[in-house]
């Protein structure tokens, strides 16, 4: 059982998953709420008859899974059908994630949440004893992801855009991971955090 629980998160391209593994790596447990909100709406799930129930049968393939491009289309025309998505589906990831990292046999465990600001830090997940962020200049995130999925400079800047700024996710943090050159730079600053995460979480026992 893990009583002390490390909310991760960072921008899009700032290389949450890359520092999510170096902690794999030490040892330690991470529950990633993108994966969690994949298995609240497995086929035969309460989450998935929720939300056929408020959005019809045709948010539903064949074999009865999410179409999720279908759902995605509706809610983005929609505002409202968007919050009433996630007021079904946010309460089952964050319980999820939760039990995950609660349930760990490692010292700590990490819950790595993207949209952590964007959620509201940690009044929306008050079982967080800290947050952790990775942080790169914007124009690192830029260039990333020009590289990563070969998209438009235009689409790139509005993907950035439409999540919180740097700012805003670093006022949210009690730590911070720089990641703004070679992916390798990142393991002193992880194998410290671990260090200072395994003395918090021994004294919190």
């Amino acid at each position: 059982m893990s009583n002390f629980i490390v909310g991760l998160t960072g921008g899009i391209a700032s290389g949450k998953s890359e520092v999510s593994r170096r902690f794999e790596t030490l040892g330690i447990t991470v529950a990633d709420a993108d994966l969690a909100a994949r298995e609240v709406v497995a086929p035969g799930s309460p989450v998935l008859a929720q939300i056929a129930a408020l959005f019809g049968d045709e948010v539903l393939q064949a074999d009865g899974s999410l179409d999720r491009a279908h759902l995605r289309q509706r809610i983005f025309a929609n505002p409202d059908d968007r919050r009433a998505l996630e007021a079904i589906t946010h309460p089952a990831i964050r319980a999820r994630v939760r039990a995950q990292c609660e349930g760990a046999a490692s010292p700590y465990a990490i819950a790595a949440i993207p949209l952590l600001t964007e959620a509201g830090g940690k009044p929306s997940y008050p079982w967080l004893q800290r947050i952790l962020a990775v942080d790169a200049p914007v124009a690192v995130q830029h260039a990333r992801l020009l590289k990563r999925d070969a998209i438009t400079s235009q689409l790139a800047e509005q993907m950035i855009q439409a999540q919180a700024s740097r700012e805003q996710r670093l006022a949210i943090a009690d730590d911070v991971i720089v990641n703004d050159g070679h992916p390798d730079a990142l393991q002193a600053q992880v194998e410290a955090l671990d260090a200072r995460y395994r003395a918090f979480a021994d004294a919190a026992r």
